[in-house]
């Protein structure tokens, strides 16, 4: 059966053989609270470090869903590259970003994650460098203070443009492009986010709008709103713009 989100797009079953094409992105949804008998079966594919990882929570959900998130992440991979999971190997950038290491490394599969309350989300490329996130939107968050404090001026200005209700949502689908945009360009937040700015008014299509210094950036990437469920806000970037995205749903997987 296909999942529909609350703004109507589609995410569809994967199919035995899922391969990602030249011109294709691929992003994948999934719950972090599946049943206990699931959550031992994806305890058992982690690594010694990822095991030592998940044992330094103190609360058991927090645990159970960096469990749940890293091992998706392996089954998945271990799809496309026709591997076992359990085996994958991973190497992390100066600020953190996992890539393929060991027999699996030089692979041209690119690929990132993110996760927030029940929800985690993953996005798939060949040779391309891609961010996702995704945040929980919270009612009691008015995002003003965290708004002055790290977006760019004109990024501020157009929220407190936005009508009350429309704030949170606002707020949220800016820090998430801009969360997106610098994970993808490897360099967490060691790059400033009052640096560059993105569109942020609902209804409004996701877009990397200008960067300080380096006004080449905005041709470079493409972002993309994702609506992973209700409740929840996600952006996805991607270098280059000739590109299909495929949305899939990764329960029973």
């Amino acid at each position: 059966m296909t999942m529909t989100s609350h703004a109507g797009v589609r995410w569809h079953p994967p199919s035995e053989q899922t391969r990602i094409g030249d011109a294709e992105v691929h992003v994948w949804r999934v719950s972090l609270t599946p049943p206990d008998s699931r959550i031992r079966q994806l305890a058992s594919l982690l690594n010694e470090d990822e095991t030592r990882r998940s044992e330094r929570f103190y609360f058991p959900e927090h645990r159970e869903r960096f469990i749940v998130g890293r091992g998706m992440l392996r089954l998945i991979l271990g799809r496309y590259l026709d591997a076992d999971p359990a085996n994958l190997c991973f190497g992390y950038s100066a600020f953190g970003k996992p890539f393929l290491a060991g027999k699996e490394a030089g692979n041209e599969l690119r690929f990132n994650l993110a996760h927030s309350q029940d929800m985690a989300v993953y996005a798939f490329t060949l040779r391309r460098q891609i961010g996702i996130d995704v945040e929980y939107l919270r009612a009691d968050m008015s995002g003003d203070e965290i708004a002055e404090r790290f977006f760019a001026a004109k990024e501020v200005a157009a929220l407190r443009a936005l009508p009350p209700a429309n704030r949170i949502e606002g707020f949220f689908n800016c820090w998430t492009r801009k969360e997106a945009y610098i994970k993808a360009r490897g360099e967490g937040l060691s790059f400033p986010l009052d640096k560059f700015v993105v569109s942020l008014n609902p209804g409004e299509p996701a877009a990397l709008l200008n960067v300080l210094d380096a006004p080449e950036e905005s041709a470079r990437w493409s972002l993309r709103e994702l609506t992973p469920g209700p409740g929840y806000a996600s952006a996805l970037a991607v270098e280059g713009h000739q590109w299909n995205l495929k949305q899939w749903e990764a329960k029973g997987l």
